[in-house]
């Protein structure tokens, strides 16, 4: 029976989806097959051995049930494991491969996967480089537009540049034309994004974003349908059913993905087939040009006039919860929940091992 290190929880905006996905995904590793150790990291990024029930992960009910004791990851490769802290004593525990359910800053963007690479344990999904620019906006932006894959216009602006007036909005304005959407280059789950429909508003967009990161991403209003795809692989993938968002709110922010549960979710996508298919491909090669592995979920606008396939952004830890995109559309793909976690930690010792 192999020893999986399910990480939670974490210094990010996105906390609190990520303790939420790590209770399904603790419910749905096949229990015949993996003993898990769950670590937690608080907000303020102190490390837990947890022992209780994953049912009171949400809101941070662990922090007041079950037990927890002082524990780190290792870098040490001859731990290749956790130390856990107790009675003054540090005692090492062997672990076989790390599941870390991470979202955001600190957790999904290559911090922690630089750490698991250092630790010599083979963990899910895209490893140190692949996550730090996937997660990183502009970063993305730049690598699909040397690809040559398909997005809607953008620019980008510091801080510095900004305070300085080095570059200016005006400028924005001319060559993006409003409404504008404005993003923080590193945040996900659309923290700190808006939509600017005017100069006012393209200031009060850019005050918000820098609140989250000091390099902020500017992007074209595109007028279409909002449509993921859930890839699934190492070299080789698979790609689940593509499916769509109908955001409850103007666009597919925060409270419309996690709050408002009139946003809709189809699973197939509400496009023609061969749109869907297109879809995939694009998602597959998007995947692969970034040098992901193990999942991501990638998302592209379907243009609402004539059906263009663009590249949105992508996702390499995709939320997990029981209402989340991705194992809804490979589920649909014929890869239950649970085959799903024990396909992903296999392909973790794939990669790794």
């Amino acid at each position: 029976m192999k020893n999986v290190l399910v990480v939670f929880g974490g210094v990010s905006s996105e906390h609190d989806v990520s303790v939420v996905s790590a209770s399904s995904v603790i419910r749905n590793i096949p229990a015949d097959k993996y003993r898990l150790f769950l670590m937690g990291i608080t907000k303020q990024g102190d490390w837990y051995l947890y022992e209780g029930s994953p049912d009171d992960l949400p809101e941070d009910r662990w922090l007041e049930r079950g037990t927890r004791k002082k524990a780190f990851l290792s870098p040490d490769r001859s731990i290749h494991g956790i130390t856990i802290l107790e009675d003054g004593k540090a005692v090492n525990q062997y672990i076989d491969i790390i599941f870390p359910v991470l979202h955001g800053k600190n957790g999904e963007d290559g911090t922690m996967q630089g750490l698991f690479q250092l630790s010599g344990i083979p963990f899910v999904g895209c490893d140190m480089a692949s996550s730090a620019v996937s997660m990183d906006k502009i970063y993305t932006n730049s690598m699909a537009d040397a690809y040559g894959i398909p997005q809607a216009a953008w620019d980008s602006i510091t801080r510095y540049q900004y305070e300085s007036g080095e570059k200016n909005l005006e400028a924005i304005e001319e060559s993006l034309g409003f409404p504008i959407f404005v993003k923080p280059a590193n945040a996900g789950s659309s923290v700190g994004i808006s939509k600017a429909h005017n100069m006012e508003e393209l200031k009060a967009g850019l005050k918000l974003a820098f609140q989250h990161d000091d390099r902020v991403l500017f992007e074209e209003f595109i007028d279409g349908f909002e449509v993921e795809c859930a890839v699934l692989g190492n070299d080789k993938t698979m790609t689940g059913v593509v499916g769509q968002i109908t955001p409850a709110n103007e666009f597919y922010d925060y409270d419309a993905k996690y709050d408002n549960a009139a946003s809709l979710l189809n699973i197939p996508a509400l496009v023609p087939e061969e749109t869907r298919n297109e879809v995939a491909t694009q998602a597959k090669r998007v995947f692969s040009c970034l040098g992901c592995s193990g999942f991501s979920r990638v998302d592209f606008f379907v243009t609402r006039d004539d059906g263009r396939v663009l590249f949105n952004e992508i996702n390499t830890i995709p939320g997990f919860t029981d209402i989340s995109m991705y194992p809804k559309m490979m589920d649909a793909a014929g890869v239950p929940y649970g085959e799903l976690c024990d396909r992903l930690l296999q392909l973790a010792e794939e990669k790794w091992s």
